[in-house]
């Protein structure tokens, strides 16, 4: 997994604060210290908005950003030092996951678990898989699993159908039953299972039944593999075939069915902690991982527990920890709806409440951030090449891309060792990489500007 933040120490203290200056930037303002650079002797001596535009030049005019909007803010104080269009709604693309991370890691417990169980059913030869909505749960052996392309850390392994199928036929054993009627329920989800922009391999079906998030291929650990129609079936077939590998027959095909709501537990397996699975679908751009984790949202806050109850869930949360919502619609928890709309401004505030020492149970969305040039999203990115190899391991920063749409959200420590929370989002219809590589370049150039 992704390391901690080093570089800064954390003192108790507000929220952002963002005044205008007459001329479309925005200026220093007092505002109360939430995070102090290690390496700053204090809360003094911001950049200014004076000097950052003097330090970008025309990195901010690349013809190849096509329409940019930004925030530039102290991560000491979340003031906004630069500014353009930085409260303009645009299309976050998958930088949407800043928002669902922030929201859950506020309202859940910070060892919340997703389990996935198996139950008596009616008869005492039927049992129940009841989906808890774990789209990491594995059929693969511990040294098949990969993500992100490196083995499984170990305090991240995700929960394990094998260890399932074993717990349950050993109890099944103990009670002399050999000879089973599997049922799967999948009823904690509401509402449709596709996404209104499915396309089976950025993002299949979501279930709250699923094993390896539904791919085809289980051990096929790239950005976009297939997806199978339908997860939860295929999660059941595959663990009606461990039970049989364990000695337990299962007697005609699994069939959906509903658990009792009081029904006896046999067995039961749990994902990683909650801050583990926010690191995983920041750095991996996972979007079935960040639908399911907003579903987790909907259901504590009482709301129906698809897209919609998930979206509603989210801005329901993030306003009640005070973020400014204007211009602010969300339909997913992924970032995959093109009508979804963050402005700058609160990209940045997300990044600048989770480095606040008021909210260290947020502390896993910059943990969870890419590094440049080194992991996840961002791991060929900042580079020698597109002229932002400065940036490398230094920048922290969540993508987004949809088509004709770029954004980048994250933290870089400037020369002078202070935080700076950025979000800048574009639009063009030319040149992705191109787009992305002078995004990087401004970025970058933060990384060796003090900018007073």
């Amino acid at each position: 997994m992704v390391a901690g933040l080093t570089g800064f120490a954390l003192l108790a203290g507000g929220g952002p604060a963002h005044p205008q200056a007459p001329d479309g930037a925005t200026a220093p303002s007092p505002a109360p210290p939430v995070l102090v650079p290690a390496l700053t002797g204090g809360t003094d001596a911001l950049p200014t908005a004076a000097g950052l535009q003097a330090a970008l030049g025309q990195l901010t005019s690349d013809k190849a950003l096509g329409t940019l909007t930004f925030a530039i803010s102290d991560g000491v104080t979340g003031k906004l030092l630069l500014g353009s269009g930085e409260t303009t709604p645009s299309t976050p693309a998958s930088t949407t996951k800043l928002a669902t991370s922030v929201a859950a890691l506020s309202l859940l417990p910070p060892d919340t678990r997703l389990t996935t169980k198996v139950v008596h059913g009616a008869a005492p030869a039927d049992i129940v898989l009841v989906g808890g909505g774990d789209p990491t749960l594995t059929g693969l052996t511990v040294d098949q699993i990969r993500i992100g392309g490196a083995p499984v850390d170990p305090d991240s392994a995700p929960a394990s159908l094998p260890d399932l199928a074993r717990q349950t036929a050993a109890a099944l054993k103990a009670a002399g039953v050999a000879t089973v009627h599997l049922g799967y329920d999948t009823s904690l989800y509401t509402g449709p299972a596709a996404h209104k922009y499915n396309d089976g391999y950025n993002i299949g079906p979501m279930s709250s039944l699923m094993i390896d998030e539904g791919r085809v291929v289980a051990t096929q650990d790239i950005d976009a593999p297939a997806r199978v129609p339908d997860p939860a079936a295929q999660a059941a077939a595959k663990f009606a075939d461990l039970l049989g590998a364990q000695g337990v027959t299962v007697d005609g095909k699994p069939a959906q069915a509903q658990a009792a709501a009081n029904a006896a537990p046999i067995a039961q397996v749990q994902s990683p902690i909650l801050p583990r699975l926010v690191e995983r679908l920041l750095t991996n751009s996972d979007n079935t991982l960040a639908e399911a984790v907003a579903r987790q949202v909907a259901l504590a806050q009482h709301l129906p527990v698809g897209y919609d109850g998930a979206a509603q869930a989210i801005t329901k949360t993030l306003a009640g920890l005070g973020l400014p919502m204007a211009g602010v619609q969300l339909n997913d928890g992924s970032g995959l709806n093109v009508n979804n709309t963050i402005p700058p401004i609160v990209l940045s505030d997300l990044l600048t409440l989770a480095a606040s020492a008021d909210h260290p149970q947020l502390r896993a969305v910059l943990t969870g951030l890419p590094i440049a040039a080194l992991t996840g999203t961002l791991d060929k990115r900042f580079v020698q090449a597109q002229g932002s190899a400065d940036g490398a391991g230094v920048v922290r920063a969540k993508t987004g891309t949809l088509s004709g749409v770029n954004t980048l959200a994250g933290t870089v420590v400037d020369a002078d060792g202070r935080l700076l929370a950025f979000a800048l989002m574009t639009r063009t219809n030319v040149d992705a990489n191109a787009a992305r590589a002078a995004m990087d370049r401004i970025v970058a150039k933060l990384v060796l500007c003090g900018c007073k």
